[in-house]
């Protein structure tokens, strides 16, 4: 097989490729093959991270880039995992990986971006996570949810809820004025939203809480919501005297801003060394290809006039880089690879040397 394989025209090695697939030999199959879309498909079988992101990188494909992810994720190649992902625009996948390591500051990136990209649900989750409520009414409003947003205000930030009445009065009167006038704001009526005083010290009661995030580490010692009383503990904090401290503590507490300057985009993946690796020379890289913002004014008129005997040269010395990367596979390929000329001739695939 090693003698006959690479005697045979380079148009036909995509037949011989699936040919050695069908029988098997699908880490040969992806050596011989030229055809792009075929190596991948075989790179992925095989487990071949670096071959596949070569290809993808490539070919640009956001179905090649999830695809990639997936694999990179069974193989606990989370870098590698995060590119493919941000590459293929996956901001659902971005935030289970995020939210499964624990990294806040990729979930606030991942918040950024896709706000900015318009995957709004996944922005308001980002930033829901993150304690970032503000962010979360913010982003409600910009996208007309006005009840949405007063509710939760009303629910977890109290002191915003006059606010988001006053615009969610101006966009129903648009369609019902009397509808609009039935809203209830709670500084002109504070009788209808009781205990609505103790709500807004509750809110910066909590509030150190949501700017000063803990280790994920520590989520089992943290008691859950609904086991909670915050009118109780506040209660307590009066009794102790330390009620006022609290308060006047978090006045200034801002959030952090560790990412304001990092965008969302792809860091260069590292490989981990495969023993079964196939040695192809890989594509040509973006910096290799011409750029597309040189006009062809600018490029020399020696440049533009082919050169055929370059050309063979260029074209021997691919099928002698061939001839090499089917002899890396060593000695024993012999044995493993046993295909007789009649088989390669057989009654079903008689036309595969025809040509």
């Amino acid at each position: 097989a090693k003698q006959v394989l690479p005697t045979i025209p380079r148009e036909q090695r995509n037949r011989v490729a699936h040919f050695l697939e069908k029988q098997g030999f699908k880490q040969q199959a992806l050596v011989v093959s030229c055809d792009p879309e075929h190596r991948f498909d075989l790179a992925i079988q095989l487990s071949e991270l670096k071959i596949a992101y070569e290809i993808a990188s490539e070919s640009e494909s956001e179905q090649k880039w999830k695809q990639l992810a997936e694999l990179a994720i069974s193989k606990c190649q989370f870098q590698l995992a995060q590119e493919c992902l941000i590459n293929a625009q996956d901001f659902g996948g971005l935030l289970l990986l995020a939210t499964s390591a624990g990294d806040a500051d990729m979930i606030l990136r991942l918040a950024e971006t896709s706000a900015q990209k318009g995957k709004n649900n996944v922005a308001f989750l980002a930033y829901f996570l993150l304690g970032r409520l503000e962010e979360g009414i913010e982003l409600l409003c910009s996208t007309g949810r006005y009840p949405e947003a007063a509710f939760m205000a009303r629910t977890y930030l109290p002191s915003h809820v006059s606010k988001i009445v006053k615009l969610w009065k101006e966009d129903l009167g648009k369609v019902n004025k009397k509808a609009a006038d039935s809203l209830a704001d709670p500084s002109e009526y504070e009788n209808l939203f009781p205990e609505f005083q103790e709500a807004l010290q509750a809110e910066k009661f909590l509030k150190r809480e949501r700017v000063q995030m803990k280790p994920a580490s520590q989520y089992k010692n943290v008691q859950h919501n609904a086991e909670r009383d915050v009118f109780e503990e506040m209660k307590a904090a009066k009794e102790e005297g330390s009620l006022d401290s609290i308060l006047a503590a978090v006045e200034n507490l801002t959030f952090n801003e560790p990412s304001a300057s990092k965008p969302m985009v792809p860091s260069a993946p590292t490989f981990a060394a495969s023993p079964a690796s196939v040695s192809s020379p890989p594509p040509p890289g973006p910096a290799d290809r011409p750029s597309a913002a040189v006009s062809s004014a600018a490029v020399p008129p020696s440049a533009k006039a082919p050169d055929i005997d370059k050309k063979e040269e260029v074209k021997k010395d691919k099928d002698e880089d061939f001839d090499d990367d089917f002899d890396d596979f060593g000695q024993d390929d012999d044995d493993d690879l046993n295909v007789d000329d009649d088989d390669l001739l057989n009654d079903d695939d008689d036309d595969l040397l025809d040509d």
